[in-house]
């Protein structure tokens, strides 16, 4: 791995506590780059992540800050792969505590850790057709190795803590409004506390009363978590700690009021 940065060595002494030791982190970040190429605009390089080193640590929630294209949902996508780094490492660190290097593993045993380890949710539901609601979410289970009497069991449980009506269990989420599918996605990502759990934004789409609910059963998962909001109450309500990202680079982290009182913006205004 490669050694900590300053800013990696700020992040260490955040975790101490007098002599208590500091645990293994679960997810280690270093140097981590990503450009984007624009096609359409003669070929345009951008620049998406600046070598960003960040580790997040067992059972922590870590919320990423900042205003608009400052590079938090690459950051996030780089680590669940979704987006493919030009550079860096990101060490992951398994059930079982063996170290991967996720950038250097192949398509299916990215695809296996994920359905195993690490749990994504976005603010849109990407579902399969022709299936209905309670199917959609009890396969999320499956997908972790929950049996299929027990996934049912246990999506009808969660969809009711999103407050999803029972009569729409067997309609297709394409049916549903912007909320409900938000909902959907979130039960999905919840039925089964995954070791890392990955959120970007998704409560976005959510009326005020169900977003109090889902804000409150994420408190309780028991993953770590390494998440976006847009959303100044949800990130003091969630976040251990605040990583402010600017220009894809991270330019601060700690509390939210102790950035705050260093006069930076967390949320687009």
């Amino acid at each position: 791995m490669a050694p900590a940065s300053s800013h990696a060595s700020a992040t260490t002494k955040l975790r101490s506590t007098g002599s208590k030791p500091v645990p293994d982190p679960v997810l280690s970040i270093r140097g981590l780059e990503k450009r984007f190429v624009l096609h359409a605009v003669d070929g345009r390089i951008v620049d998406g992540l600046c070598g960003v080193d960040l580790d997040v640590f067992p059972n922590e929630h870590v919320c990423l800050a900042g205003t608009s294209g400052a590079g938090k949902s690459s950051l996030l996508k780089a680590v669940h792969r979704t987006y493919v780094a030009d550079a860096g490492t990101v060490h992951y660190r398994t059930a079982n505590g063996e170290v991967i290097d996720l950038l250097g593993l192949g398509d299916a045993d990215m695809a296996d850790l994920r359905a195993a380890e690490i749990g994504y949710v976005s603010q849109f539901l990407r579902a399969e057709p022709r299936r209905g609601v309670l199917d959609v979410v009890a396969r999320a289970a499956i997908r972790m190795g929950v049996t299929p009497d027990e996934a049912k069991d246990r999506a009808a449980t969660v969809l009711r803590r999103v407050n999803i009506d029972d009569r729409l269990w067997a309609t297709y989420p394409s049916l549903l409004s912007g909320g409900e599918k938000q909902r959907v996605n979130i039960a999905a990502g919840m039925i089964v506390a995954p070791r890392l759990l990955l959120l970007d934004e998704p409560v976005s789409a959510l009326d005020p009363a169900n977003r109090a609910s889902v804000l409150d059963d994420l408190t309780e998962r028991g993953s770590t978590v390494l998440s976006v909001f847009h959303d100044l109450p949800a990130i003091r309500q969630l976040a251990d700690r605040v990583v402010v990202m600017a220009r894809g680079r991270i330019i601060d982290e700690g509390t939210a009021e102790e950035v705050l009182q260093r006069g930076k913006e967390l949320v687009p205004a």
